[in-house]
């Protein structure tokens, strides 16, 4: 890493210093305590970090690219991944009390959470309940990967309160070995090599061969005897949720490794932390979203696992089963008309491997566990925009559209991002303009523009301001208009106007 020579707060996690954010307190790990500019800066004097993205989400997009090709119809997918989600979006109230009374039915515990805190706490007290005390005082768990639990700050509480979480998904459990944070929603630690992760499993196993050297499959390997004996024995499993079918009361897990399988069969008890804008109305929906997730997240044709579960079965899975629905903010994004597309994300990452800023900066530089695109919009929307929080993520962004045209769900971050910089300067910087003022102006506007004599007769005035500002154009206005002018650079009008021209040349 470059040399650092500011006196900028940091966090130290392992072998990586990291500007960021620690858990706060009702949100969890949703809110920016540095601007995205300030963090940003620092993440681009790490070279190395820029190379492995760049290798890490090229390669990506090229497997993306190729799997879509191959479908005919994926345009038709999208749209009809957008209706769906668009009607989930309308219907949610009913959905939820839906899917609460299917899976109680058929034998699960459904736990509502308003925010951080209260998820924390609910599912403290169920690891409580089902784990029991290890040799040295304390309670174990094991993890499927989950985005809902990192917002949370799950793990951090659970520390807290003596329980140990292990992370069972690869990535996420070099991140956890090497004292870090996610960097992306599907690979967490997509900003690491593999010699990195080789040093990290040295330092950070106890049952490593100090031989290991950096092969991906001797790598994983090593993961997979250091977390075998974790599977067998932990009694408690936190999972997340990729979809929950109201209809039936199921909830579903997909990934590449397995672990996720191991976590939601073995364990004598299973803890779900879904997002309530995660539900789908029926079990034909998949259809849809299997089709669509695994091309968009990792390029491939189908989920090497995918996890369903609908209640209790007497001797097959877990004796008992709960489920947390989290709100944390989602139902002020709901309230929202514009701003709650975002909540159509499935989660896929295509919007971060398309996207030039993350590709420099990298998702810590987010602050929010939510980076790249999708979380410039969706983190401001879960907790508002605010100045010394999320305001600057809207901006974290060079508006070139590549995120639109990869979501699924054709979530219109462009616009979502554009919008979301309007209210930031309006909420953090004094600069949305008195309601009277605007009034007059538009009032005044409209009288111009309604007639056409009075429109070339303004036209004619043209030529002065080139008299006037020869050179800078129109920039500082007063009054109202200043509001404009203050930040931005107007060009310089035209000598003549169309309408003069056009007189000009037909007489």
């Amino acid at each position: 890493m470059s040399t650092r020579t500011d006196t900028t707060p940091r966090h130290t996690h392992g072998t990586r210093t990291v500007l960021g954010t620690p858990t706060v307190p009702g949100r969890g790990q949703l809110v920016e305590t540095h601007p995205f500019p300030e963090v940003a800066r620092h993440e681009l004097g790490n070279i190395q970090l820029r190379s492995n993205l760049q290798h890490a989400t090229q390669t990506i997009r090229a497997k993306r690219a190729a799997r879509v090709a191959e479908m005919p119809d994926w345009e038709a997918l999208r749209d009809a991944g957008s209706a769906l989600k668009q009607d989930v979006m309308a219907r949610l109230p009913e959905l939820l009390v839906q899917f609460e009374e299917a899976f109680t039915a058929r034998g699960g515990h459904v736990h509502w959470a308003r925010d951080a805190d209260e998820a924390n706490r609910i599912i403290t007290g169920l690891v409580e309940e089902h784990a029991p005390l290890t040799t040295d005082g304390r309670r174990e768990v094991i993890k499927v990967k989950s985005m809902a639990t990192q917002e949370i700050g799950l793990n951090e509480h659970l520390a807290e309160h003596g329980v140990d979480a292990y992370e069972t998904d690869l990535a996420e459990l070099i991140v956890q070995l090497g004292g870090d944070r996610p960097s992306h929603i599907l690979v967490p630690a997509i900003h690491r090599n593999r010699e990195e992760i080789r040093r990290i499993f040295l330092n950070g196993m106890d049952d490593v061969d100090p031989d290991l050297d950096s092969d991906p499959e001797h790598l994983a390997e090593a993961s997979r005897r250091h977390l075998r004996r974790k599977f067998l024995e932990t009694k408690v499993a936190v999972s997340g949720a990729n979809f929950g079918v109201a209809e039936t009361g199921t909830l579903s897990v997909v990934e590449s490794e397995g672990n996720g399988r191991m976590c939601v069969t073995l364990p004598e008890t299973l803890i779900t932390v879904m997002g309530i804008e995660k539900l789908i109305p029926t079990v034909d929906d998949l259809e849809v979203f299997m089709q669509l997730l695994p091309r968009s997240s990792t390029g491939e044709r189908m989920n090497p696992y995918s996890s369903f579960w609908t209640g209790v079965t007497e001797g097959d899975g877990p004796r008992s089963m709960h489920v947390v629905l989290l709100d944390n903010g989602r139902t002020r994004a709901l309230a929202d008309a514009d701003g709650r597309q975002a909540l159509h994300c499935i989660r896929c990452s295509a919007c971060m491997n398309v996207c030039p800023v993350y590709e420099r900066t990298g998702g810590h530089a987010y602050g929010s566990i939510y980076p790249g695109p999708i979380g410039a919009i969706l983190t401001p929307l879960l907790t508002g925009v605010d100045e010394a929080e999320n305001g600057s993520l809207p901006y974290a962004s060079s508006l070139c559209g590549s995120c639109y045209d990869a979501c699924p769900v054709k979530i219109n971050i462009p616009e979502m991002l554009t919008r979301l910089r309007a209210q930031d300067q309006e909420v953090n910087h004094g600069s949305a303009v008195p309601r009277t003022q605007l009034d007059a102006a538009l009032t005044g506007a409209k009288w111009l523009m309604s007639d056409g004599r009075r429109m070339a007769a303004a036209e004619r005035a043209l030529p002065l301001v080139n008299k006037v500002s020869p050179a800078a154009g129109l920039w500082n206005l007063p009054g109202v208009a200043g509001k404009w002018t203050g930040s931005r650079d107007v060009p310089q009008p035209p000598k003549e106007s169309f309408r003069s021209w056009w007189k000009g040349r037909t007489r």
